[in-house]
């Protein structure tokens, strides 16, 4: 088989491998493909692909993030390491206090840009399921979807409960803020919408920090670590 344009000059020309030597694949269905460079067609670099897998790397715990739209490296920052920390869906969020705006194909570009990264920190991490990465949609929109056994979560810094306050939980959906955070009747609408207000400690956060914080802590205390 041939391998896509992206992959074939990552295996050509960044690896500089050669015909004969081995390869590991995927493709984001879960598995791992065992695989054979056996020369180019043009560009693009053959394979033969002789055993695939199933490594089990995937958290038990299924984390949905809605991250606020924020400015370039800090989203890309979010996008890549969300992957690495096990997040199984994402959802970038238009918000009142986004500082970014985009539309038609710019907003098509980034897209495809967050979607290069995903699939980056995928093989970075040797994860071979591919989160899920929807479309950027308004925070109302977000919040609608009441999903059975979900457990809601708000990141606020004015917030009571911390994360040991809430019951060990296996399905998450959490809403985390641009860089000027959200507004207190976002925060309203989110716990109208069975959100639960939560915060990391005594510091405000920014937001990329929060997100990879939050992730981190869930997953030591309900998914990889737990």
């Amino acid at each position: 088989m041939l391998l896509e344009q992206t992959p074939s000059h990552h295996l050509i020309r960044v690896l500089r491998s050669k015909p004969g030597s081995t390869v590991l694949l995927f493709n984001g269905d879960g598995r791992e493909y065992q695989a054979v460079y056996e020369g180019n067609e043009g560009k693009l670099a053959r394979v033969h692909i002789a055993s695939a897998q199933e490594p089990l790397r995937e958290s038990r715990l299924r984390i949905h993030i809605g991250q606020g739209i924020s400015r370039g490296e800090r989203m890309d920052l979010v996008m890549q390491k969300s992957v690495e920390l096990g997040v199984q869906a994402i959802t970038p969020l238009w918000t009142r206090r986004s500082q970014v705006q985009l539309d038609g194909k710019r907003l098509a570009k980034r897209l495809s840009h967050w979607e290069g990264i995903v699939v980056s920190a995928c093989e970075q991490s040797g994860r071979s399921q591919l989160p899920s990465l929807a479309p950027a949609c308004s925070l109302p929109e977000w919040l609608s979807p009441r999903i059975e056994n979900e457990t809601r979560l708000i990141l606020d810094p004015d917030a009571e409960k911390v994360l040991t306050d809430i019951r060990p939980v296996q399905q998450a959906r959490v809403l985390i803020g641009p860089e000027g955070g959200l507004e207190a009747s976002e925060i309203e609408k989110a716990v109208e919408a069975g959100f639960s207000r939560v915060k990391l400690g005594p510091r405000i956060l920014r937001t990329e920090t929060a997100t990879l914080a939050i992730l981190a802590a869930m997953q030591t205390l309900w998914g990889d670590l737990s």
